[in-house]
C-alpha cells in the first residue's frame, strides 16, 4: 500500500508536469469523507485548471487518461471516478491495501521510519528554564513538544541530540540567592525585611532549611556543592541554590520521562570567552557602531525594527548576545540544523538572534535556528481556574499537574503510587501535545482522571488494551492454536475485505505519511491526531465484526490485522512518549 502510494504519487507528478511543466505545487493523497468514494483522492486537477485556465472536471479527466497508460498503476486501481468540483476519487484493489499488513510486519518498531535527514546532526532545545524554582506547566508544554518533536525527527532518519540550556547568570539567580539568604536569617514574605522581588514559594524555605543544616548537592558535573551554613555567604548561598534547584528539575524531568543528551551553562558561554569572541567577531565584520558610550549592532540591516544595544555604556552585555554565542556555538558544534522550544514570549527575540547570526558573515541560513513558539496553559480542576500551586508560590508546577492527573494520593503503597504517577504522565504529556503549539490549551484536570472515551488518552490506550484482551482470549480459548505464530503469519489477509476492515487497513497506511508531515512541520499534534482516528477505527471495527470467529481462516487473518493495528499504535504512542498498557 505504502510502496503503492509512492508510485501514484510519482504517476500525477508526472502527469501534472506534462499539462504544465512550470508546475511546483504539492501532491496530496487524502482520505474520502465517505467510504463509498473509495480510498483515495486527489485535488490535483483543481490545482492546474486555474493556472491551465480550463474545467477542472476536464483537466481530471485527462489526468486519469494519463494515469491508465501506467502499467505500473493498472493492477492496484480497480476504478478511478471524477467527484464535485474535480475530485479525482481511486478506488483499490483490495490486495493494495491488504499488503499494508506486510508491511507493519516487516517494519514492526520502525515502520513508517524513512532516511529522508541522512543522519544528519540535529539539535533540539527545550524546557531551557532558569534554575530559580520548579519546573511550571509552560515548561511542561515545552517538554512534552519538544521531546515529541526529537522523536518525530529521529523517526525520519535525522541523528537529533536534546539539548537543556541552563540560565545560570544575571538577575534572576542573585535574586534567587537573596531570598534563600532571606530565609536563612528567619524572614518570611510580609516581613518588613524581605526583599520585594524576592521568590516567596515554599521551596525557597526548603533551600533555606537544607543550607542551615549544612547539605551537600551535586553540581552540574556531579562534583558536591556543600553549604557552609554561613547566612552572610552569598556566594555559597547562590551555588548551593542553584545546584538544589537544578537537582529538583531533574526529579522533575525524571517524573515526566523526558531526558536530555545535553545540559549547556549559559555562564559557561562567558568563562570559555564565547561571548566575548562573538562579540569581536560581530566587530570585526563591520555590523557594529559606538553610540552614547555603548556598543550597537545594525539589527535593522536584517529585518529588525530597530538596531539593539549590544554592550550597554556600563560594560555589561544585554541578554540577546549571549544567545547569539550560544547559537554560533551550535553551529560551531556542527549542528545546522537545530529547533528552539520555547514559549510565545520569545517572539521578539528571534529576529534579534537570527540578525546577530547573519551579520556574524559566517554563511549560517537566514532562518536558523528553527522556532516552535508555544502558548500558555491554563489548568482547571474541579470546574475551576488553578492558579497557585504552595509549592511554588505562584504557578503550577509539572510535578503537581502529573500528580493530580494520576491521582496520586499520600495513602497509596509505592507500587500504586508508581502506577498512578504513569498515568499521570501519560495525561499531561498526551494533552499537552494534542493541539497544535501556537494555540492556547487547557488542561482539565478532572478529564485526564476520566475513564471514558471524552478523554482522548484513555480511548487510545483503552484501544491499544482492548486489541490485547482479543489475543489473551484467544491464548485462553484455544491454547494449542495460540502457541502456533505460523497460523497469524501466513494467515490469508484476501479475507479481509469488510468495510471497517478497510477502513483500518487504510488508516494504517497513512501512518509514514503522518510522520513525515510531523517531522517536516515540526507538529506532533498530528500524531496525537492520527492515534485517535486509529484507534476510532478500532473500535468501530470491533463493535461491527466479531475476531474469534468459528471460521478458522477468517479468525486468524482477523487476529493477523490486530496484531499490525497493535503495533502500529504502540509505535506511535512511543512517539508521544505514553505508555501502551496491555490491560486497562
Amino acid at each position: 500500500m505504502i510502496e503503492f502510494t509512492a508510485r501514484l504519487t510519482t504517476a500525477l507528478q508526472q502527469a501534472a508536469t506534462a499539462l504544465q511543466p512550470e508546475f511546483s505545487g504539492s501532491i496530496e493523497l487524502s482520505r474520502p469523507r465517505s467510504d463509498d468514494h473509495g480510498e483515495l483522492a486527489s485535488n490535483l486537477a483543481m490545482q492546474l485548471a486555474k493556472p491551465l485556465k480550463r474545467n477542472p472536471r476536464d483537466v481530471a479527466q485527462q489526468i486519469i487518461d494519463a494515469l491508465r497508460t501506467n502499467a505500473d498503476l493498472a493492477e492496484g486501481i480497480a476504478r478511478t471516478e471524477i467527484a464535485g468540483p474535480g475530485f479525482i476519487n481511486f478506488h483499490l484493489h483490495p490486495a493494495v491495501l491488504q499488503q499494508v499488513i506486510v508491511e507493519v510486519e516487516q517494519g514492526e518498531a520502525k515502520f513508517g521510519h524513512s532516511r529522508a535527514g541522512r543522519e544528519q546532526p540535529m539539535l533540539v532545545e527545550f524546557v531551557s528554564a532558569n534554575p530559580t524554582g520548579p519546573l511550571h506547566v509552560g515548561h511542561g508544554r515545552q517538554g512534552a513538544l519538544g521531546d515529541a518533536i526529537a522523536a518525530v525527527l529521529t523517526t525520519q532518519g535525522w541523528a537529533v541530540q536534546r539539548e537543556f540550556y541552563y540560565n545560570d547568570a544575571g538577575v534572576q539567580i542573585q535574586t534567587l540567592a537573596l531570598s534563600v539568604q532571606a530565609r536563612a536569617r528567619g524572614y518570611k514574605p510580609g516581613d518588613a525585611q524581605w526583599p520585594e522581588s524576592a521568590y516567596n514559594g515554599d521551596y525557597i524555605a526548603d533551600i533555606a532549611r537544607d543550607f542551615l543544616a549544612c547539605e551537600s548537592v551535586p553540581d552540574d558535573q556531579g562534583q558536591p556543592i556543600v553549604a557552609n551554613g554561613q547566612a552572610d555567604d552569598l556566594d555559597n548561598i547562590r551555588r548551593f541554590a542553584v545546584a538544589y534547584l537544578r537537582s529538583e528539575q531533574d526529579l522533575d524531568l525524571k517524573t515526566f520521562g523526558i531526558r536530555f543528551d545535553n545540559y549547556y551553562l549559559e555562564s559557561s558561554l562567558y568563562t570559555d570567552g564565547r561571548v566575548e569572541d562573538a562579540v569581536q567577531r560581530l566587530q570585526a565584520s563591520g555590523h557594529t557602531y559606538e553610540q552614547d558610550g555603548a556598543l550597537w549592532l545594525r539589527t535593522t540591516q536584517y529585518g529588525d525594527d530597530k538596531d539593539r544595544v549590544m554592550r550597554k555604556s556600563d560594560g555589561t552585555y544585554t541578554y540577546f548576545v549571549p544567545d547569539v554565542a550560544y547559537h554560533l556555538a551550535k553551529w560551531q558544534r556542527g549542528f545546522h540544523r537545530a529547533v528552539n522550544i520555547q514559549g510565545s514570549d520569545h517572539h521578539g527575540t528571534i529576529a534579534r538572534v537570527r540578525a546577530g547570526l547573519q551579520a556574524l558573515d559566517l554563511g549560517i541560513p537566514t532562518g536558523y535556528p528553527d522556532y516552535v513558539l508555544h502558548k500558555m496553559v491554563t489548568v482547571m480542576r474541579g470546574g475551576q481556574e488553578v492558579k497557585i500551586s504552595k509549592r511554588a508560590g505562584s504557578y503550577v508546577t509539572v510535578r503537581d499537574l502529573i500528580e493530580w492527573s494520576g491521582g496520586v494520593r499520600d495513602d497509596m503503597s509505592d507500587e500504586q503510587r508508581q502506577a498512578a504517577l504513569q498515568r499521570g504522565r501519560d495525561a499531561v504529556r498526551f494533552f499537552l501535545v494534542s493541539r497544535k503549539a501556537d494555540t492556547e490549551f487547557v488542561f482539565d484536570v478532572d478529564l485526564a482522571l476520566a475513564q471514558s472515551d471524552e478523554n482522548p488518552v484513555y480511548y487510545v490506550q483503552y484501544a491499544h488494551a482492548r486489541v490485547n484482551s482479543v489475543f489473551e482470549q484467544w491464548a485462553a480459548r484455544a491454547p494449542q492454536e495460540a502457541a502456533q505464530p505460523a497460523l497469524i503469519e501466513q494467515a490469508d489477509l484476501s479475507l479481509l475485505i469488510a468495510p471497517r476492515e478497510r477502513a483500518l487497513q487504510l488508516t494504517l497506511a497513512r501512518y509514514p505519511q503522518v510522520l513525515a508531515a510531523s517531522a517536516q512541520e515540526l507538529a506532533p499534534h498530528q500524531v496525537a491526531f492520527y492515534l485517535r482516528d486509529l484507534a476510532a477505527d478500532f473500535h468501530a471495527f470491533y463493535n461491527a465484526e466479531r475476531v474469534l470467529v468459528d471460521e478458522l481462516p477468517l479468525r486468524h487473518a482477523r487476529l493477523r490485522l490486530l496484531r499490525a493495528v497493535r503495533q502500529v499504535m504502540h509505535n506511535a504512542l512511543a512517539v508521544l512518549g505514553v505508555s501502551a498498557p496491555l490491560r486497562m
